[in-house]
């Protein structure tokens, strides 16, 4: 009998400590409800995102493409990033285009800085470029291919003519 009403006072006394913790819990069940669903749709959507990424790289063969890729390359200190070189396209593209009264020497070293800001682009893409083999209407030529395929590759470069940046935008 003694036992009894020892368990059956453990009992009570457990559960009026137990009592906030449980009104505690149902004015926060809301919160805790959305927080549990908020997590889990946040696992899925991760989980949703490893397999998209994982059937991407299975259908690029991404491994196949960067396998024999060298990047120490990339690493090496007296390498300009590619968004100053970009920068510098721009600014001398706009000096370019804009040499209206300007003399031919200048125009000539800014084409000659433009094109090697361009050769610098394509090592850093790997983008094939023929600047330095070419001469007059045939180094025009490459220059617009080599401006359209860094245009292709996400370089945004002003262009000779406004109706032909327009097209580019």
């Amino acid at each position: 009998m003694e036992l009894g009403r020892a368990l059956l006072l453990t009992l009570m006394v457990g559960a009026v400590v137990c009592l906030p913790v449980v009104i505690a819990l149902l004015f926060c069940a809301d919160e805790l409800v959305d927080r549990l669903v908020c997590g889990f749709g946040e696992w899925r959507e991760r989980q949703r995102e490893r397999r998209t990424i994982a059937r991407l790289d299975r259908a690029v063969e991404a491994d196949a493409l960067t396998r024999d890729l060298d990047l120490s390359g990339f690493d090496r200190p007296d390498r300009r990033p590619l968004e100053q070189l970009a920068a510098d396209l721009r600014r001398l593209g706009g000096q370019r285009i804009g040499a209206g009264g300007r003399s031919a020497v200048w125009h000539g070293a800014v084409l000659q800085a433009y094109d090697e800001r361009l050769r610098r682009a394509c090592a850093a893409l790997g983008i094939t470029e023929h600047l330095d083999e070419l001469t007059g209407v045939d180094r025009e030529i490459e220059r617009v291919r080599v401006e359209g395929v860094l245009h292709r590759a996400g370089l945004i470069l002003p262009a000779a003519r406004a109706e032909h940046r327009q097209r580019h935008r």
